[in-house]
């Protein structure tokens, strides 16, 4: 009898850490050539320690990843034994026989992309069958998963960029192994992955990085460089330029880009309605870089599971954006549930050759005796920002800015802040009500908390009205 290791499923370490150490993801690393003995050895280690159907490591998700990483680092070599192709398609069995229909989305979609690199590698009638059945799903969830605007549907710029890579590798597969089934599909591939690569572009701070809209973190999925450098590798066009205003319509993601800042505006629902797990309270925030240096950002995402601050991550007071009542817009619960949930309408996005309208409401707080809706204007002026905030029936609110930790914030009277930062630029805030200041965390990283600072504006008048303005020194 095969022992069953315990150090592959140790219960002192959290789930997602026992995940990670069961994708083999370093076998796919731009060094991997460096290290072939040692990724022998782990493979034989797994192999012998995880006995078929026990452990982490045979569950659907973990199993999706590791296959594909084992795939391509073997269809490297000149000869592979016959246990590893063995083990491959017993993983594959494994993993077609508990589909994750259940969880669907990008839980779904990696199961597809599984099935279909390993029945494109191997051979036989038991790979014709996987290959088969991972198309038939991905040709029903590549429609079904990226938007019109090439967003993908769960709403997180972080999962949109793993979905994308996924899609890229699908791809570079049909143009590798020139399977017919593959090459059949490349054409329509291309085209989502194109709309898909203008979103996402849509969608990064000028420092090349991602938003935190949802659940989103920088280190978890392939830099945006890295994707836009791939793509570019496999011949697909992304080189359009963004315009002053960029509105992606069906996702809800809009984008102002001038000379001297940019402005990401959530005019978004939480995500599909059958599916808001890795969604925020966040609805209508933003985010805002001045240069190449952020000043303003939402929570973003340092953990999984079911906690207090997890929950706390998710909650609107986390976001730039209104709290009415100490409540959220969306009720988000447990580690991925929400529950009533605000629904966004675009009112405006209206562009002029020196100011560009953005409007937006939403209903989350109908929920809330006596009912609210909250309305947000912005005004993006050239060196400025006008943002008004109408409740439509007066209530206690608050106004929560998050500072990125890098900002100096100088209260210069009961309504107005000096924000600093560099040398040359700073940002004066000034609002129709007092303002003050609170210690905060910001989480641009899995496991990363670092202190900064946030600005809270209470209002109980039904409207509130702050500028925000750039001054070059």
């Amino acid at each position: 009898m095969v022992k069953k290791n315990t150090d592959w499923n140790s219960g002192s370490h959290a789930k997602l850490w026992l995940y990670n150490l069961h994708y083999f993801d370093d076998l796919s690393s731009v060094t991997y050539q460096e290290r072939e003995s040692i990724h022998y050895s782990f493979i034989n280690r797994w192999i012998e320690e995880n006995p078929a159907c026990f452990g982490n490591g045979w569950e659907p998700y973990p199993l999706s990843l590791r296959l594909v990483n084992w795939v391509k680092w073997f269809s490297k070599k000149e000869s592979v034994e016959q246990k590893y192709l063995n083990s491959i398609a017993q993983q594959a069995i494994a993993l077609s026989q508990q589909l994750e229909y259940h969880i669907l989305g990008n839980h779904l979609f990696a199961n597809a992309k599984a099935l279909t690199f390993v029945g494109a590698y191997l051979q036989g009638d038991e790979a014709e069958s996987f290959l088969n059945l991972g198309l038939k799903i991905l040709d029903r969830e590549i429609k079904e998963q990226f938007l019109a605007d090439g967003a993908h549907f769960e709403l997180s710029p972080m999962y949109h960029e793993i979905l994308l890579w996924d899609l890229l590798e699908l791809i570079d597969l049909a143009k590798t192994s020139h399977n017919v089934k593959l090459l059949e599909r490349l054409k329509n591939w291309e085209l989502v992955a194109k709309k898909a690569l203008h979103w996402l572009k849509s969608m990064i701070h000028p420092d090349g990085e991602v938003s935190f809209f949802n659940d989103a973190a920088i280190g978890i999925a392939a830099s945006p460089a890295a994707i836009f450098d791939y793509a570019s590798k496999l011949g697909i066009e992304h080189k359009a330029p963004l315009s002053l205003l960029t509105t992606n319509h069906a996702s809800g993601y809009s984008r102002v880009q001038n000379d001297n800042y940019t402005l990401l505006f959530d005019h978004a629902n939480v995500g599909p309605d059958y599916l808001p797990g890795h969604a925020h309270a966040d609805s209508l925030s933003f985010e805002m870089s001045v240069g190449s240096q952020r000043i303003f950002v939402n929570s973003g995402t340092s953990l999984y599971g079911v906690s207090k601050e997890r929950l706390r991550q998710r909650e609107t007071s986390a976001h730039n954006t209104v709290v009415v009542d100490g409540q959220s817009s969306s009720e988000v619960w447990s580690g991925f549930r929400v529950a009533r949930r605000a629904y966004t309408q675009l009112l405006k996005a209206k562009e002029s050759a020196d100011n560009i309208t953005l409007s937006a409401s939403h209903d989350g707080y109908k929920r809330l005796k006596p009912k609210v809706t909250h309305t947000r204007t912005i005004n993006a002026l050239t060196d400025s920002c006008i943002i008004t905030d109408e409740l439509s029936t007066k209530s206690a609110a608050k106004f929560n800015l998050h500072v990125h930790p890098d900002v100096e914030v100088k209260q210069i009277d009961e309504t107005s802040l000096e924000l600093k930062f560099g040398c040359q630029s700073k940002v004066l805030l000034v609002s129709t009500h007092a303002c003050f200041v609170e210690e905060s965390t910001w989480h641009p990283e899995f496991g990363k908390t670092i202190p900064n600072q946030k600005i809270v504006i209470p209002f109980t008048n039904g409207k509130l009205i702050t500028e925000i303005k750039i001054q070059k020194e």
